[in-house]
This record gives C-alpha cells, sequence and structure tokens, in this order.
C-alpha cells in the first residue's frame, strides 16, 4: 500500500506543489487547508487529491481532522507541516493579536500536528516529518518579529523531535526556503523585485514552488532514513547557513 501523507496548507503556493509532487511519487495524500473553500475545491478537481478543511492553530481540530483522515485514507506516515501567516509590523507598532496570530499558526500548530501522529508513527516504527520554516527564521527580518520567531522555533523543534523519535524510524527535518515564486511575492512591485530582491539571489531568479517540493519529496522518501534533524537550505544562495 502507498504511504499516506499529509500536507497542510496543502491546496496553495508552496504547499499545492508539495501536495502534487508527494501524489506524482506514488503517497496518497490529504491536503489540509484553512479557509478558502473555493480554491480548495477547485485544487480537488484539478488534481483528485483529497481535501480537508481545519486550523492548524487548534489542538482539537488537528485532531479530529488527522483522525478524520486516517479513518478515510489510512495511517498517517508522512506529514508535511507547511501551512503559515505572515502579520507583518515594526515590532514596536505590533499588537499582541498580531503576533499571537502567527505563533499559534506557524509554531504551535507543529505540536498541534505532530502530537497526534507521533505515537502511531513510533508503534509501527516508520515516520517522516517535514517543517516548512524559512530563510527568515535563520536570518531575521525586519518588520517580522513573529514570523521569525516562529519559524526560527520550527528548527529548534525540529531538532529536538529528532532526537526523540530516531531510534523509533521516524526522521524529522527542516526546509528553509528563500524567495519562492508565490502570491505573497508576485504582490511585491516589480520594481522592488528587480531592483532590491533579486540582486541579493546569487542565482539570480526566484525559487519556484515546485524547487520546495522535490526538496520534501526527498526527505519523505524510505530511503532518506539516514537524515534527521537537519535544515534544508533552498534560498538560491541568498543566505548560507
Amino acid at each position: 500500500m502507498a504511504r499516506v501523507a499529509v500536507v497542510t496548507g496543502g491546496t496553495r503556493g508552496i504547499g499545492a506543489a508539495i501536495s502534487k509532487a508527494l501524489k506524482a511519487a506514488g503517497y496518497r495524500v490529504a491536503a489540509n487547508y484553512g479557509g478558502n473553500d473555493e480554491a480548495a475545491q477547485k485544487f480537488k478537481a484539478e488534481t483528485g487529491i483529497a481535501v480537508y478543511k481545519w486550523d492548524v492553530s487548534s489542538y482539537e481540530a488537528c485532531a479530529e481532522g488527522l483522525k478524520k483522515v486516517e479513518a478515510e485514507i489510512g495511517p498517517v506516515e508522512v506529514l508535511v507541516n507547511n501551512a503559515g501567516i505572515t502579520r507583518d509590523a515594526m515590532f514596536h507598532r505590533m499588537k499582541p493579536e498580531q503576533w499571537t496570530a502567527v505563533i499559534n499558526t506557524n509554531l504551535n500548530s507543529l505540536f498541534n500536528m505532530c502530537r497526534p501522529v507521533i505515537d502511531g508513527m513510533r508503534e509501527r516504527n516508520f515516520g517522516r516529518i517535514v517543517n516548512i520554516s524559512s530563510i527568515n527564521g535563520q536570518k531575521g527580518q525586519m518588520g517580522q518579529a513573529n514570523y521569525s520567531a516562529a519559524k526560527a522555533g520550527e528548527l529548534g523543534f525540529t531538532k529536538a523531535l529528532a532526537q526523540e523519535n530516531a531510534r523509533k524510524g521516524i526522521t524529522v527535518n527542516a526546509i528553509c526556503p528563500g524567495y519562492i515564486n508565490t502570491e505573497m511575492v508576485q504582490a511585491v512591485p516589480a520594481e522592488v523585485l528587480e531592483k532590491t530582491i533579486l540582486p541579493q539571489i546569487p542565482v539570480g531568479r526566484l525559487g519556484e514552488p515546485e524547487d520546495i517540493a522535490r526538496c520534501v519529496v526527498f526527505l519523505a522518501a524510505d530511503e532518506a532514513g539516514f537524515i534527521t534533524g537537519a535544515t534544508l537550505t533552498a534560498n538560491g544562495g541568498q543566505y548560507l547557513a
């Protein structure tokens, strides 16, 4: 039987590319999403990938959603924590709700998603957890104290969980994308993109969602069992960690 993979934020942007790449690699994929029903249904119709709606910032919603996935598709063996939001502001202007929303969705979601599946992975002596962090979790970013803190926290979580579960055949790794050609980056003014962002990227282009998806497929494979606790940077050479 094909392994079951869950991708949070899996119907748009990088998450959609990951979901499609995992399906192409032979996985049975469940794509989670948080709010855009129209986009999710369009994604489902185009790809044939099952979609499930729940809020990753809620432990109860994650536990219930994952239970439904396992009942309908099978035990979760691959988990990709990709869902994330931004609420950018300079810290001296940042409101508590902007901080809390980003920490809850981007960082607390890792506990909410991993905790319901980790026991099953340990019992089966197999699991692949891939956390999508960010270049800004490695180097920080002005106006993103909340986002940078959450994404840096993902890296610490990855290393700790990897050590705890290595002997159970479970690998836990992180990927730190740089600037990726998604809706969010496409919204940046062309002049800013050309004069400020692209000159920082040695390869001379934005990354594509598929660049990140290929990294996930590699780390999710059975053959990647000797790689755990690692951070894979995919940023075109913009930041060398």
